[in-house]
């Protein structure tokens, strides 16, 4: 299993989103929600974290090529929002 971290460009991005990040992260929930369905996700959402809002999801896969390939076809990603980061989680 990896761990997935969503990083948005700004503390205050939940509260500030212009139209279009809007729109990407509108396709990021549609997208995340169809891991989800597809059993590829185990838990997925935003973190409270005071120093402002990111995003986490656990995701079972083969090896760490099939995460980054998810992580990069976020629409977030792909439209130059957010930035994420992928960590295996050991003995997963």
């Amino acid at each position: 299993m990896f761990f997935f971290r969503l990083t948005p460009p700004r503390a205050d991005f939940a509260q500030t989103m212009t139209p279009a990040e809007q729109q990407a992260m509108a396709a990021h929930q549609e997208y995340w929600q169809q891991l989800e369905a597809d059993g590829r996700v185990v838990v997925y959402g935003p973190v409270a974290d005071p120093e402002g809002v990111w995003g986490l999801g656990v995701l079972r896969a083969a090896d760490r090529a099939e995460v980054l390939a998810i992580a990069e076809s976020d629409p977030s990603v792909t439209a130059g929002v957010n930035t994420f980061e992928v960590f295996e989680i050991l003995g997963s």
